[in-house]
């Protein structure tokens, strides 16, 4: 019997639609072929991006007039929700990636956006929430919800693996997200100013790249901690994963939140979580129970948990161990992606049928 064949329409570069496209072929065996969007959606390139869109439609038509799919599937349910939908290819499945895809509240767009993201979670067979926090947001969009499935991507859990042989004499802390304003690193950098000026020891690994690198190392300069915080730049997945693995702590302060894959391989590794206070990591984290949260933008406070789970470290060491179950249960990518490969056959043989 021939594969089934999907045609994914989303940013392949990115490393949630690599996990996506890579379970389907693994636990669905279906063969994939893609198409994406290449101009930028930021400042004077919001024309050519619209440009862009408008003839997307033939392009995606002409591919699978080629192609043949039997489903198509899109990340984010504006761009490339709207365009799936529009094909008349069916089914459809389309996926949420934030909290809301109608990102900034404040953009010129944000009505067209609206009308993009209507049509599209009409249309769709399926609809996916990585998270109770997008389902949210569906609900008060007045999505029909029989067509939601609420369940994450997961995490690949044979690569992430779990260590508590961590120093527990220092603070060894990670951050795994792209150096871009969104995501505060300066805060991160503030906090563990104050923590030097008390004399705790600590190491600080920013792994990622972005536009804010040369800022934040100039920042840490600063601050006079540059010896302590390392820029490690963009790494594989299996080097991430090894220096979790040694980290004590997970560090991410942004200031929106959805799913973070990121939050679940540090908790799969054994890092101490200390994160947002969002409804997308309240989804995953109780403050002082399985993690920390923090109040947005305050480094003041950031380093007084810092410190105060630092200095309890017999308790720090059964939450990382409970953590590592709470992935396991919910988070395991064989699993979940398993699940949704079905999800995406039984959709085809209805159409079949």
């Amino acid at each position: 019997m021939p594969k089934k064949r999907i045609l994914f329409l989303g940013e392949t570069y990115r490393a949630d639609a690599i996990t996506w496209m890579n379970g389907l072929k693994e636990f669905g065996d279906f063969e994939i072929v893609t198409w994406e969007l290449h101009k930028s959606s930021v400042g004077f390139s919001r024309i050519s991006r619209l440009m862009e869109l408008l003839m997307a439609f033939f392009k995606i038509r002409r591919i699978a007039k080629s192609f043949k799919p039997d489903m198509v599937i899109a990340e984010r349910t504006t761009s490339y929700g709207f365009l799936a939908a529009l094909t008349g290819i069916r089914p459809v499945a389309i996926a949420q990636q934030g909290i809301t895809d109608l990102w900034p509240h404040n953009s010129p767009l944000y009505i067209f956006k609206k009308m993009l993201q209507d049509y599209a979670f009409k249309k769709a067979d399926l609809i996916h929430a990585w998270g109770k926090v997008m389902s949210d947001h569906m609900k008060k969009s007045k999505v029909d919800m029989t067509k939601v499935l609420e369940l994450p991507k997961g995490i690949d859990l044979t690569s992430f693996t779990f260590s508590d042989s961590q120093n527990l004499d220092y603070i060894n802390a990670i951050v795994t997200r792209a150096l871009e304003p969104e995501y505060k690193h300066d805060v991160i950098l503030k906090a563990f100013a104050i923590l030097k000026k008390k004399n705790i020891p600590f190491t600080l690994n920013i792994i990622g790249d972005g536009s804010m690198l040369k800022s934040l190392q100039k920042t840490a300069h600063e601050l006079n901690i540059e010896k302590e915080v390392i820029f490690k730049g963009r790494m594989a997945n299996d080097q991430v994963a090894k220096l979790l693995t040694q980290a004590n702590f997970y560090i991410s302060m942004p200031i929106t939140e959805g799913v973070s894959a990121s939050l679940f391989e540090a908790m799969a590794c054994g890092c101490f979580p200390l994160v947002t206070n969002l409804p997308g990591n309240r989804s995953w984290i109780t403050h002082q129970e399985n993690g920390i949260l923090i109040p947005k933008d305050n480094y003041k406070v950031l380093a007084e948990e810092l410190q105060y789970a630092f200095e309890r470290s017999v308790w720090r060491k059964a939450v990382t161990e409970k953590n590592r179950k709470f992935v396991e249960e919910k988070a395991n990518y064989k699993i979940n992606m398993k699940k949704i490969a079905e999800a995406y056959h039984e959709l085809i043989n209805k159409k079949s049928h």
